[in-house]
């Protein structure tokens, strides 16, 4: 999951640079879905709600 953040931050800082405004607004807002995502994860495990087997 973190290696897809990565890509989708990267898409939208090259497509930002590149003048592509939409594309580089859908993935940086696709990479804050998955980073919440990955933080609301991190923290069941942390308060052991979720274990990972």
């Amino acid at each position: 999951m973190l290696k897809l953040i990565l890509i989708l931050l990267v898409v939208a800082a090259v497509a930002g640079l590149f003048g592509f405004g939409r594309l580089s607004g859908a993935a940086l807002s696709g990479a804050k879905f998955l980073i919440f995502i990955a933080l609301v994860l991190f923290l069941l495990v942390i308060l052991g709600i979720v274990a990972i087997a």
